[in-house]
């Protein structure tokens, strides 16, 4: 089996790089996706970890796309020209999350909270730093019951803490990971909370932008809703995509290598993001 949605200690994971692939190790992964958010930073730790087990590697990313109504979120799957131009290109990104965070800690302290970006940034253990670390931190300061609670009463849209983050536009977002060599995928496409009578038109114009496939399966949908994503997106000639995104202990509800439901997430998933030469898939 597999998985085409991780994340690690190079942005909001648990696991570092490493330790997730010895993971993936652990359960027989066949291919792993790393995709954390707005970062490729974590991308050649989990390639040389991938190549060590023996499992086919997935160079991917995670980024927020400006969106008004929901999340709106692009998978890159397959970004093997990472390096170089693409990871310059990205740093406007994190100047977007370093104004985010500052703006929701600037509410926090107007309200007379003992918050320090300094010590979220310890705490985050690197330099990319997102609204789970921040829960994560109200959590141990006794501002929060859980990380869960963090989002739900404070830093949610619509809560007192929420800042919106700039964000790139869809053709911005896909125009950035087609130079990359990679796939564009909307990620869990219930975010978008699009109306069952509009999500086929809206979706057919995402694809004239170059949205390249769906992810249908994520475990916060139900098995029958994640086919329903998948056969929208065959009728519209679309990929379809599976993941666990997995983020470690802290989410308990995501386990590596499942996705809707605890469905194991087969092989035939990964085929559409690596090379042809690549033949750990086929044995």
């Amino acid at each position: 089996m597999i998985d085409l949605h991780t994340h690690t200690t190079a942005s909001d994971g648990t696991l570092t790089p490493t330790q997730l692939v010895e993971e993936a190790s652990r359960l027989n992964l066949k291919a792993l996706a790393v995709t954390d958010h707005d970062t490729v930073d974590g991308l050649a730790e989990g390639e040389r970890a991938c190549t060590e087990k023996g499992i086919a590697f997935i160079p991917g990313i995670e980024i927020e796309i400006d969106y008004e109504g929901g999340e709106f979120h692009l998978l890159g799957l397959g970004i093997y020209e990472w390096k170089g131009a693409f990871w310059e290109k990205l740093q406007i990104l994190q100047v977007h999350r370093l104004e985010r965070n500052l703006h929701i800690l600037a509410k926090m302290q107007a309200d007379g909270l003992p918050v320090e970006y300094e010590e979220i940034k310890r705490l985050a253990g690197g330099d990319i730093v997102g609204r789970p670390h921040i829960a994560q931190y109200m959590v141990q300061k006794g501002l929060a019951r859980s990380i869960e609670d963090a989002f739900s009463r404070f830093i949610s849209p619509g809560k007192p803490y929420y800042a919106r983050k700039k964000a790139l536009s869809l053709r911005e977002g896909v125009d950035l990971i087609h130079s990359a060599g990679g796939k564009a995928m909307i990620a869990h496409p219930a975010t978008l909370y699009i109306g069952s009578q509009q999500v086929e038109k809206v979706l057919r114009s995402y694809k004239e932008v170059g949205i390249d496939g769906i992810e249908a399966y994520h475990p916060r949908i139900t098995i029958a809703e994640g086919a329903q994503w998948a056969e929208l997106a065959d009728r519209l000639g679309l990929l379809v995509s599976a993941g666990s995104d997995f983020h470690g202990p802290a989410l308990p509800d995501r386990s590596l290598g499942r996705s809707s439901e605890g469905m194991w997430i087969e092989d035939r998933f990964a085929l559409p993001f690596i090379p042809d030469s690549c033949g750990i898939l086929k044995v």
